[in-house]
């Protein structure tokens, strides 16, 4: 149970990092009048929706914040949380009362606080993988044909992939989906953004539901960002464990 919360964390961290213009509803004007002839093309109007080269120039991003967890009506506990990313790099950090977990990635190797266990990379699924349709390596496919909102599937190098779902007047991403397979377990997560804050051109969700489907169960959680840092300066050994 415990290690199974600790993936919950990381699929909601991959979900923390999205970008606009600041002027707005002006932005939304200008990219709903298009339409998306492609799955890349969608993407590309995804991204300048949250804000194109702001989000893609980031450099650095810290979020702290709070977090509610249930299983159950009956089972609901508080933790914080802590992530830093630089480029590829990044640290997280996990405070609750079942399974305190740190793990960092400092360009070469990922590090965990917990013996023989590391979390799928954060910074391979969810609102990451964005700025980075057209790099090489990272793929743009249509969603599914059973799924039937309007949206994309974006795939990494390493075959971590998120589907992400747009809104039809801004096409700006509303949702996502994603899910990743750990010793022959499948494990699904979908993300719904209720409020996002402005920082600096870089629109990060600060509240946020989450689902997790796990075979035997599921966990909801309730996410909000107390501090958000853009472009702050971030010392190299904060990536060390």
């Amino acid at each position: 149970m415990k290690i199974l919360i600790v993936f919950l964390f990381v699929f909601a961290f991959a979900f923390g990092v999205s970008a606009q213009n600041k002027s707005g509803k002006s932005g939304e004007k200008n990219t709903a009048s298009k339409i998306a002839a492609s799955p890349l093309e969608a993407a590309k109007l995804a991204l300048a929706a949250h804000g194109g080269d702001k989000l893609k120039k980031m450099k650095t991003l810290v979020v702290r914040g709070t977090a509610n967890i249930s299983g159950s009506p009956t089972m609901t506990f508080p933790a914080t949380f802590a992530t830093i990313y630089a480029g590829d790099r990044y640290r997280l950090e996990i405070a609750n009362p079942l399974q305190p977990f740190k793990q960092v990635y400092d360009g070469q190797q990922t590090l965990s606080s917990v013996d023989n266990f590391h979390l799928p990379p954060i910074n391979r699924l969810g609102l990451p993988l964005l700025p980075k349709i057209e790099t090489e390596g990272f793929t743009v496919a249509a969603l599914p044909e059973k799924n039937k909102k309007k949206g994309f599937r974006i795939t990494s190098p390493e075959g971590f992939y998120t589907d992400f779902f747009v809104d039809d007047k801004t096409n700006r991403i509303k949702s996502y989906e994603a899910s990743y397979e750990s010793n022959g377990r499948k494990i699904t997560t979908s993300v719904e953004i209720d409020k996002m804050r402005d920082v600096s051109g870089i629109i990060v969700p600060e509240q946020y539901a989450q689902r997790f489907d796990l075979a035997q169960f599921t966990i909801y959680a309730n996410f909000k960002a107390r501090e958000i840092l853009v472009d702050s300066e971030v010392a190299d050994d904060v990536f060390s464990m």
